[in-house]
């Protein structure tokens, strides 16, 4: 039988177990932030307009009289239903975003907390202007790249769910690809690497970009530029950013000692 002083995990339980209620807590608020989206979006502008929306750059070019089909019997009600919890994701992405920065902050020290409110919108901003860029920019051009190169003989009629299925993963890739910037900062601000780092690999990053960008996207030149040459850009914004956070993050010179992580909450 292990005596107390052999026990390495004796009194570690309670703060697991309130980390996890925590994290629950944080959870739930998340959860809740989306559903209220879910039943705003649901009540207006409602489903229908909103799938209306989601295909309205693959119906502006495809063939007159074309549309897009159901192969389910069930599909127009779930896709549109699908829809709108994607957009009450997005709507409710900042209160998700700050519950998970919320969660860590007690582990950083109070110079690190500075981060937590900038991280959380930068990151909103940046996903949400990648799913507009995909929506406005790159959804049409693939939709008009399409028509132009189909045979005539064939009359398109896309199938709504897969529609949907490929819509949610273009937003996914852009929405995750716009977040280069936030990426660089925080690799740069914890250390991993610096700014010279940063500087000295960018050939292998654009080769890399391009290299992603032609694997994610659908077969077509449009889709892999309209992909490689933001992230790129997204690079570079990232050093610049980079460079200007780590100089207000600093560690400040009068903690001696270091303050301890769990102190100073906000």
């Amino acid at each position: 039988m292990s005596t107390p002083k052999d026990d390495e995990l004796a009194g570690t339980e309670a703060p697991f177990v309130s980390h996890l209620i925590e994290l629950r807590e944080r959870l739930i608020k998340a959860a809740f932030a989306i559903g209220i989206a879910f039943v705003a979006l649901a009540v207006w502008p409602g489903p229908a307009h909103l799938y209306d929306l989601l295909a309205a750059p693959m119906l502006s070019y495809l063939p007159k009289g074309s549309t897009l089909i159901a192969t389910s019997v069930v599909s127009p009600v779930l896709v549109p239903l699908k829809i709108t919890l994607m957009a009450a994701l997005l709507l409710a992405l900042p209160v998700v975003l700050y519950q998970i920065w919320a969660f860590v902050a007690p582990g950083l020290y109070s110079h690190e907390k500075k981060m937590v409110l900038p991280l959380v919108v930068s990151s909103t901003v940046l996903f949400i202007v990648g799913v507009a860029f995909c929506y406005f920019i790159v959804l049409p051009a693939v939709s008009h790249g399409i028509q132009m190169f189909s045979p005539s003989s064939i009359r398109a009629a896309p199938d709504i769910e897969a529609y949907f299925g490929f819509v949610l993963t273009m937003f996914l890739v852009f929405g995750v690809a716009f977040e280069v910037p936030v990426a660089v900062v925080l690799l740069a601000r914890i250390g991993i690497v610096t700014i010279d780092q940063l500087k000295s690999i960018r050939q292998y990053y654009i080769v890399g970009a391009f290299v992603a960008a032609a694997v994610v996207t659908p077969p077509d030149v449009v889709s892999m530029l309209s992909l490689a040459i933001p992230l790129c850009v997204l690079y570079e914004v990232g050093i610049i950013a980079a460079r200007i956070f780590i100089r207000h993050t600093q560690v400040p010179t009068d903690d001696a000692a270091g303050t301890k992580k769990t102190g100073d909450k906000t």
